[in-house]
């Protein structure tokens, strides 16, 4: 069991079992792995000190090895709050639609109504995604809605298959282990979310002399934060006014944001997702 206040442990292997046997008063959330721990939980700790003032209640995370632990422990409900991309949203709403308490669709940032992904290549001979052509390619995880379904989604559009269109395409598992990866060489092409890229970028982890953005996806909707269905309403009001309650001009209020690459939150609602849901099916990633 976590200790308060927000004792992580990058790499964690924490027991679902005692999760399940934590006390009422805890606020148990996790998130997709969509980027290093060591960063997830960076960006978690101030957000959650400000739910347990906000909530008045004990907040920890719970870390999971893979996209698919984060959908079966909110189904189980074994936490209660997750930051999940639109496809992960997806499948735990689908898993959860045929109980009396299917998961809840919260507050997604404002940049999540209007998302894309870009697709980076180190390969000084490529300026188009065409020009990947026969070459290596790296996905996210195969989970991820940004690294992944939807950039795979708009290049069959296109009229491209990655299997038989790229050399060989691989799985780097998260936005910022692709990046790396081009960086380094090992794919001559990748396709990140547009977000983390940013980030990279912003704290010089790229380097943007090498490593260039050669196509934007279209725009499409995107991560969330998603309750268990059988969260206690009065909490889960309460978790959503939080969040909406998060002031950019409110200087402690803007470090929260900036860590979640957040202009601010605004209330989300299962609807918006169905582009998702309609290009996973197309994917042929939904039974």
């Amino acid at each position: 069991m976590l200790k308060r206040p927000l004792a992580l442990a990058a790499g964690l292997a924490l027991s679902f079992s005692a999760v399940f046997a934590q006390a009422a008063d805890v606020l148990r959330v996790s998130a997709i792995p969509d980027e290093a721990p060591t960063e997830l939980l960076r960006k978690f700790e101030p957000l959650g000190a400000y739910l347990e003032q906000q909530l008045d209640m004990q907040v920890e995370f719970v870390p999971v090895s893979d996209y698919a632990a984060v959908v079966e422990a909110l189904a189980a409900d074994r936490i209660d709050l997750a930051w999940l991309g639109g496809f992960t949203f997806v499948q735990a709403r689908l898993k959860t639609a045929n109980s009396a308490h299917p998961a809840i669709p919260l507050v997604q940032r404002a940049e999540d109504e209007k998302f894309t992904s870009k697709i980076i290549s180190a390969d000084p001979t490529v300026h188009s995604l065409q020009d990947l052509k026969g070459k290596t390619f790296a996905f996210g995880s195969v989970s991820s809605t940004s690294g992944s379904l939807m950039p795979r989604y708009f290049m069959l559009q296109d009229g491209i298959k990655p299997e038989e269109f790229f050399s060989r395409i691989a799985y780097s598992g998260a936005h910022d282990a692709t990046a790396a990866w081009v960086q380094a060489g090992k794919a001559d092409g990748g396709v990140l979310n547009a977000s983390v890229w940013d980030k990279l970028v912003a704290a010089g982890k790229v380097d943007t002399a090498k490593v260039k953005v050669i196509a934007t996806t279209p725009t499409y909707f995107d991560y969330n934060w998603t309750v268990r269905g059988t969260l206690d309403p009065v909490v889960r009001d309460k978790i959503q006014a939080a969040f909406l309650a998060l002031d950019p001009a409110n200087p402690e209020h803007k470090a929260i944001l900036d860590l979640q690459a957040a202009s601010r939150f605004i209330a989300t609602k299962a609807e918006n997702y169905q582009g998702i849901e309609q290009a996973a099916q197309a994917a042929g990633l939904l039974q």
